[in-house]
């Protein structure tokens, strides 16, 4: 079963309630936003309006979680993928529709290596990080040290974790070598540097999903 937020403006058409998924409904975006932390998926609703689904979705798509779209079939001629939806589906069609399109949605968003916070996205399996697209030059320190951060979004994570986990329980070199991978990984970030922040005296903390939808 997965955790969905569905934004429209009217009720959850019944054949998404039939569904045994979790379904929480809201009327915007940013309604949305606050529900993400605990959410598998958004679904927008653009029967209605599909130039505010466009809105809602390209507001949306910069985040970490699958976005589908319900569209009528006279509005399938002018989707697009710039839109930013990861799939869509026609309204009125069978709950086994809908229910196989979210199933394969969350399960393809449920690779255990690849972690996405606006538009920062590291893959380990590939073991690449992009911002926007574009490739960044990490050392192999600086990209394990990206990669457990952004494993644990919202999270407190104190050097001597960070130590441990990154460079190894064998390494002696003190917990300041984490002080210097930060700056270092900030000044690649450039005006993202903020999804690291620090927590004085104790570590650091990555943006969480709503704090990175926020800040994207």
């Amino acid at each position: 079963m997965s955790s969905i937020v569905f934004i429209t403006s009217k009720e959850t058409p019944p054949e998404l309630a039939l569904l045994s998924h979790s379904i929480t409904t809201v009327d915007s975006a940013s309604r949305a936003i606050l529900e993400l932390d605990s959410a598998d998926l958004v679904i927008v609703d653009g029967v209605v309006d599909l130039t505010a689904a466009r809105t809602t979705c390209q507001a949306l798509s910069r985040g970490n979680l699958p976005i589908m779209l319900i569209v009528a079939r006279p509005g399938l001629a002018v989707l697009s993928p710039e839109w930013g939806f990861n799939d869509f589906v026609v309204a009125g069609s069978e709950p086994a529709e809908f229910d196989a399109r979210i199933r394969m949605l969350t399960r393809v968003s449920a690779d255990p290596d690849v972690f996405v916070a606006g538009p920062l996205r590291v893959d380990g399996a590939a073991y690449t990080a992009t911002l926007d697209g574009v490739p960044l030059d990490l050392t192999y320190t600086e990209f394990e040290l990206l990669r457990y951060l952004m494993q644990h979004p919202g999270r407190v994570l104190s050097r001597e974790t960070l130590v441990s986990q990154v460079w190894g329980y064998d390494y002696y070199g003190g917990t300041r070598t984490v002080d210097v991978h930060v700056r270092r990984l900030r000044a690649k970030l450039g005006q993202f540097d903020h999804y690291i922040g620090t927590v004085r005296n104790v570590g650091y903390r990555f943006a969480s999903a709503k704090e990175a939808h926020r800040a994207g």
